[in-house]
């Protein structure tokens, strides 16, 4: 399924607000002067705010990419495109549910 292509200036949050950035480690190609984000890169979450149920926080700290374009790679790594199948995760592994992709470029498009 095509999607636009995402990258370090991707605005995004996890599920319960809190600030999802893309680290991006390739800095060979871009779009829109930002780095085109892949596979392999790291989503980072801060000021997340969930709790279990028992009142025990769960904060996401860190999102987990399940999928990416199929035919478009940068240094051999799928890029990420919009829409994004993806997990954020607590500390300890518990899945807080998908990321919420806000704003990013729209010209580039990949499948």
């Amino acid at each position: 399924m095509p999607g636009t292509v995402l990258h370090t200036g991707t605005t995004a949050a996890c599920p319960h607000g809190g600030t999802l950035s893309i680290v991006a480690a390739s800095p060979r190609v871009s779009v829109s002067r930002m780095r085109v984000a892949v596979l392999t890169d790291h989503g980072l979450v801060v000021g997340c705010g969930f709790m279990l149920p028992n009142g025990k926080p769960q904060p996401c700290i860190t999102a987990r990419w399940i999928t990416a374009a199929t035919r478009v790679f940068v240094n051999g790594q799928p890029v990420l495109i919009n829409p994004l199948l993806a997990v954020c995760l607590s500390a300890e592994q518990i899945p807080g549910g998908p990321p919420i992709i806000t704003a990013s470029q729209t010209r580039v498009i990949a499948t």
